[in-house]
């Protein structure tokens, strides 16, 4: 008998395979809705374990303290805000309708008052390109144009800790401890190079598939390996 191929494993669910949020801090919401207007103050900056952007903690004026994403240039004792309108200020939060075109922003809300969805990863930032009655257009980091409704919050900025990903690791150790923070298994083996039991490509006298990468979608679970359900095959001709 076969053992359990890493798709099987994943689905199955696990310690192995679930993130650990016990050792996350918070999660990083907009506060308030886009009616109110709530104003605080940054009185540190701290490190996350649930991502590779640093986030700062916040005041409010009511005395509660609240975590929030951070932009670069943001420091400690500034004042920032979270509200329908107000200044166009690095780490302000507002509604799309009442932010410039061409200003940089980042943790956009996909629908209004849902805390912030897109564009959160370290170093990434969206623009705003065009708006049209109810409707602002977002050039996001892919390149493509997104289209939000006017209600919809964003901060103003963009997210600290650029530069991430140009720091090689260097070492096995160092990549052990980042996948740690990941619902992933690391690292990973081929399946070419299992043996013929453990997978559906391992075994043979060379290391090759043996069979067709394509698989369905359908696909029972000890098959599901290779190009699920792909849309097209073979060499791209553009």
């Amino acid at each position: 008998m076969g053992h359990r191929i890493t798709t099987q494993a994943r689905g199955k669910g696990g310690p192995t395979y679930r993130a650990p949020s016990h050792r996350y801090k918070a999660e990083l919401r907009h506060i308030g809705n886009d009616t109110q207007k709530i104003t605080g103050t940054v009185i540190d900056i701290e490190h996350d374990p649930a991502r590779n952007a640093p986030i700062a903690l916040v005041k409010l004026e009511d005395g509660k303290k609240v975590y929030m994403l951070v932009t670069e240039g943001l420091g400690i004792g500034e004042v920032i805000i979270w509200g329908s309108s107000g200044e166009v200020k690095n780490g302000n939060t507002l509604t799309l309708q009442n932010i410039p075109t061409g200003t940089f922003i980042c943790n956009i809300e996909a629908r209004p008052n849902d805390g912030g969805k897109f564009v959160r990863s370290s170093g990434v930032q969206a623009v705003v390109v065009d708006k049209i009655e109810d409707r602002v257009g977002i050039r996001m980091p892919s390149g493509k144009t997104k289209w939000f409704n006017h209600r919809c919050r964003a901060t103003i900025g963009i997210v600290a800790g650029g530069g991430r990903v140009e720091k090689p690791f260097v070492k096995a150790g160092n990549k052990y401890h980042k996948m740690q923070n990941t619902a992933s298994n690391w690292p990973r083996v081929r399946g070419v190079a299992m043996n013929v039991i453990d997978h559906p490509f391992g075994g043979g006298g060379h290391q090759h598939t043996g069979r067709p990468k394509t698989v369905a979608r359908g696909t029972s679970p000890g098959r599901t390996v290779g190009h699920v359900a792909a849309r097209r095959t073979g060499k791209s001709r553009k």
